[in-house]
């Protein structure tokens, strides 16, 4: 008698683990049990007792039975959200309102379980804390014997997108010295620049940004720029691999110069303030599966005195070394039409080095 109860407890349990697992029938015949998870519409993830995570083909499954709630995202938009079944080539969703809808297997985009919904709705409005993703850049060169030299780059940039919004932060230094004795200057770069920008988006294709720039150039004089722009941007492409904005408005600048020497001419301090155009575009590609080029250009001419403008150009490359260390080079071209007297309208920064990448917490 005591046999024959533990068989049944032990029938009962396996009915009963069985009875609240969701079920999956492949072509083939075989049958697994587990929890579904996820499916992108070519692969579906179940989570097994034993097996841990099984990933299986999404055209090689003939039935689906659920007993907990999925939310499945169809190709048409639709979302709906509750157990799951499949018969006759398509998906049954019962809803809580007590409805069922159909579709065919073929159109079903998303399928996610609670947890795993929970989690993309949270990556989609992370807090202004989560969800960050971005790098810091690190190069140094050092020479010694005939040549005395110490040269700096560093380089920060970090992007909060969500489903509507975007903040975009950066900030890199630029800084080379000559230790040799007798060399004049000794500080031979000093360069600073960073900025924040914030996009909305307004339509899937459409968007609203303002932003703020600031640089300092010590071999130009510059103490500091300042540029506070406002407009629109256009994603004329925007893929997985390649993005392209468009982006065009108006921007308030500051300049402020110190004291400089041209030969026995000298240049007193001085402050320009201007309103100017800003006329940009950012491209980004995917190269393969480890580099990603990034190439920005951006025109401001002077709304005031129209002979007068501004250009900026950068380009840069990223290529993975691991998943979270790379190589970069970066190239940068800043032209001015008006520079202080004695000197150059063009600075060319070129930079290389060591890449440290960062991604959101999940």
């Amino acid at each position: 008698m005591p046999r024959q109860i533990e068989c049944l407890i032990l029938f009962v349990s396996l009915s009963s683990s069985l009875m609240f697992a969701d079920q999956i029938v492949l072509k083939n015949g075989d049958r697994l049990t587990g929890t579904v998870v996820k499916s992108d519409g070519k692969i579906l993830v179940l989570h097994t007792e034993f097996a841990g995570d099984v990933t299986l083909k999404y055209e090689a499954i003939t039935q689906i039975t659920t007993d907990e709630q999925l939310h499945v995202d169809l190709k048409n938009g639709q979302t709906v959200v509750g157990p799951m079944t499949t018969s006759d080539g398509k998906i049954k969703v019962t809803t809580k309102a007590g409805g069922t809808v159909e579709a065919p297997k073929e159109d079903v985009a998303i399928i996610r379980n609670d947890a795993e919904q929970t989690a993309h709705d949270k990556s989609m409005h992370p807090g202004l804390l989560h969800g960050w993703n971005g790098g810091a850049n690190v190069g140094f060169a050092l020479t010694r014997g005939n040549n005395q030299t110490e040269n700096l780059a560093l380089a920060f940039n970090a992007v909060h997108p969500t489903l509507n919004d975007k903040i975009t932060m950066y900030a890199s230094t630029v800084y080379a010295k000559n230790n040799a004795p007798g060399a004049s200057p000794s500080t031979v770069a000093d360069l600073v620049q960073g900025g924040i920008r914030y996009d909305r988006n307004l339509n899937p294709r459409l968007f609203a940004f303002v932003g703020g720039d600031f640089m300092s150039d010590a071999l130009q004089a510059l103490n500091l720029r300042s540029v506070v722009t406002v407009g629109l941007g256009f994603h004329a492409i925007k893929s997985d691999k390649t993005t392209l904005d468009l982006l065009g408005g108006i921007n308030y600048t500051r300049e402020s110069y110190a004291t400089t020497i041209s030969g026995t001419v000298i240049t007193p301090a001085f402050t320009r303030k201007f309103a100017a155009l800003t006329l940009g575009e950012e491209f980004s590609h995917k190269v393969g599966a480890s580099t990603v080029v990034v190439q920005k250009l951006y025109f401001y001419p002077d709304l005031s005195d129209t002979g007068q403008y501004r250009g900026t150009f950068d380009l840069g490359t990223v290529t993975k070394i691991s998943k979270w260390l790379g190589w970069q080079n970066q190239f940068g071209d800043v032209y001015v039409t008006n520079p202080p007297p004695g000197k150059k309208q063009n600075d060319v920064v070129l930079t290389t080095g060591l890449n440290i990448a960062f991604t959101p917490s999940k």
